[in-house]
């Protein structure tokens, strides 16, 4: 039996043991694949203690940033078979899944490198008030510090890119803390930037769970938690945190609206695709698929063949297109809560029986709105149709959740168009696109329960710096 991958803590530029250990398993054997080495809390203060210390040792210019991240992304390119790899044995993901998830990462950095030489304050116009002459005017973007990422499951490598990368890009020190399910992913990256040549101790990571969180939050000295996951620990970092500066990508519940105008043929491959990706494990996975009711047979009957044809099962199968959820225990919650709805009245059109951790890719129909699938987060392959009679109707159905993180519409109509970008209560509203739409380069957050702030590289690199005002005085 080959040994276990020893997934290590990275602090002050060196690899180091933890002071326990754990188990990572593979998402669809099941079994150990690696250990996983957790800090303790003595550790994380001595990452956060050699973070500052780099940060205040080290300038790096634009240029310098900006061509560190470039070498890392082509570094990651470079080893993009052992990144691939462990995305499928440590996150469960398909090999298309690992390999789209990976060439955003590398777009990211890439774009961070852009953003990072082309960082700019604005003049302001003293001269404007009175009594003011010869007075110049000015704003620099400076960094905030250190940088904490706490980062989640279901994007191992291109969501800890869209943190770590505008953090480095503005000048920061950045620690990370992944998700204990898919470590590994985040010291490929750690290692990648070092090659790469960032200073030691300008990226450091944190393996653990709520305790490790709990203690890089205790540390004052970190100015920005950049977070993505649950609403409920959302909630208690932001309390933790004080008066210190988040951003918080938390829950959804995603809505995709099908008017009858829409051109089936182009909607409904995405409308699959956005359901199923990742195992629906995307917080704007289509939970929810609103389609005009003069259109629900036909969709229906299309969504029906175009899921059970879906191949499903082990990842490192390359014919796979869906493949298990992060465990088990979120397995039985997603096939208790579709169990739940059948009881209740759903129409089970698709599905079938759990198997592990694999959950097979599901359909439901009339689905009581007090139900789980209806009412909360899923987060795994399950996607609900539901009739609706008018644009306003959908609309009101869409902002009826505690949630607005992103909303797919899709419509030929300008008028319809725009009165969904108008009313709805979302981040982000994708006009014929699903609510998974999302291109790198575009502010990306939510509204309500789903958080604040935006990710993408030129937007998180202005959230993780702050503007100094200067005036010169001839």
């Amino acid at each position: 039996m080959a040994a276990l991958t020893e997934v290590r803590l990275l602090i002050g530029g060196q690899w180091r043991d933890g002071a326990e250990r754990a188990d990572v398993l593979d998402k669809y054997r099941l079994l150990p694949y690696a250990t996983l080495h957790i800090a303790s809390a003595e550790q994380v203060r001595q990452a956060v203690a050699s973070a500052q210390a780099a940060y205040e040792r080290w300038s790096l210019t634009a240029h310098d940033r900006g061509a560190i991240l470039d070498r890392a992304a082509n570094l990651i390119e470079q080893r993009s078979e052992q990144f691939i790899e462990v995305i499928r044995t440590e996150a469960g993901f398909t090999l298309s899944d690992s390999q789209g998830e990976l060439k955003r990462c590398i777009q990211t950095f890439r774009l961070s490198a852009e953003e990072a030489r082309r960082l700019v304050g604005e003049m302001i116009p003293l001269e404007g008030a009175p009594q003011q002459a010869g007075r110049l005017g000015f704003t620099i973007p400076v960094p905030l510090g250190v940088i904490c990422a706490i980062t989640p499951f279901n994007a191992p490598v291109n969501t800890v890119a869209h943190k770590v990368a505008p953090a480095i890009a503005a000048g920061n020190a950045v620690i990370v803390k992944p998700s204990s399910s898919t470590p590994n992913t985040t010291n490929l990256i750690a290692q990648a930037l070092m090659d790469a040549g960032l200073p030691e101790g300008l990226i450091s990571v944190v393996h653990g769970g709520a305790k490790v969180a709990h203690a890089l939050i205790d540390q004052p000295q970190i100015r920005f938690f950049a977070f993505t996951g649950s609403t409920e620990v959302g909630r208690d970092i932001q309390q933790r945190a004080g008066l210190r500066r988040t951003q918080m990508e938390l829950g959804s519940i995603a809505f995709t609206v099908l008017c009858a105008d829409a051109n089936l043929d182009a909607a409904l491959p995405k409308i699959v695709g956005a359901a199923y990706r990742k195992a629906g494990q995307v917080c704007t996975s289509i939970q929810n698929l609103l389609v005009e009711r003069s259109r629900v047979e036909e969709v229906q009957a299309r969504l029906v063949a175009a899921t059970q044809a879906l191949p499903y099962g082990d990842p490192h199968d390359p014919k796979t297109q869906v493949g298990p959820v992060i465990n088990v225990a979120n397995a039985e919650r997603i096939d208790g809560w579709v169990r739940h709805a059948v009881q209740r009245g759903a129409r089970l059109l698709a599905g079938g029986d759990l198997r592990g951790a694999l959950v097979p890719p599901t359909l439901l129909t009339d689905v009581p709105r007090e139900c789980e699938v209806s009412c909360q987060e899923v987060f795994g392959p399950v996607m609900s149709i539901e009739a609706f009679d008018n644009v306003d109707e959908a609309i009101a159905r869409v902002n009826s959740t505690p949630y607005g993180l992103a909303s797919g519409f899709f419509t030929n109509r300008l008028d319809f168009a725009m009165r969904a970008v108008r009313k709805l209560h979302v981040g982000g509203v994708h006009i014929n696109e699903t609510s998974s739409s999302r291109v790198d380069l575009m502010p990306y957050g939510g509204t309500k329960d789903s958080g604040f702030g935006r990710e993408g590289p030129r937007y998180a690199i202005h959230e993780m710096s702050e503007m100094r005002m200067v005036s010169l005085t001839a």
